[in-house]
């Protein structure tokens, strides 16, 4: 089996290193799936999961917040405003931040809050998605 390698970096540090045999992103444009000798391509993230697929068949969920990913033949790097592994998001600590946001928007006050209610909003409403989807393949 031809696999790829998958690099996902944050600012805080390295979050993942190794091979897969698939990997799933949210590109600026939609999700993109990438598999082994695929097409060099450098593009945007929007907040959402990424997923990567082992050569074992496990799947694997992270967390990022935007930033860029590059693609080459054997290889794929995330590099992340901010990144973390799905499995330590809190889904109550998502709910909170997303009805802070909620209230926020409501509540707003200047074009400033306006555009932060919205990039938060954005953001938990990415993670709320990934939670989602990972409750989804865990049921099946």
């Amino acid at each position: 089996m031809s696999t790829i390698h998958v690099d996902i970096v944050s600012a805080e540090g390295e979050i993942f290193s190794g091979t897969a045999a698939m990997v799933f992103a949210p590109a600026q444009m939609g999700e993109i799936g990438i598999a082994p000798n695929h097409a060099p391509l450098l593009t945007g993230l929007k907040p959402g999961g990424v997923r990567v697929q082992t050569p074992e068949g496990e799947e694997l969920f992270f967390y990022v917040s935007g930033g860029m990913i590059e693609i080459q033949p054997r290889a794929v790097t995330v590099l992340a405003d901010a990144a973390l592994r799905a499995r330590d998001l809190d889904e109550a600590a998502v709910a909170q931040a997303r009805q802070r946001a909620q209230d926020l928007l409501e509540n707003r006050e200047s074009a400033k809050d306006i555009a932060i209610a919205q990039a938060e909003l954005a953001q938990v409403s990415a993670q709320m998605a990934l939670l989602q989807k990972i409750k989804k393949s865990a049921g099946q």
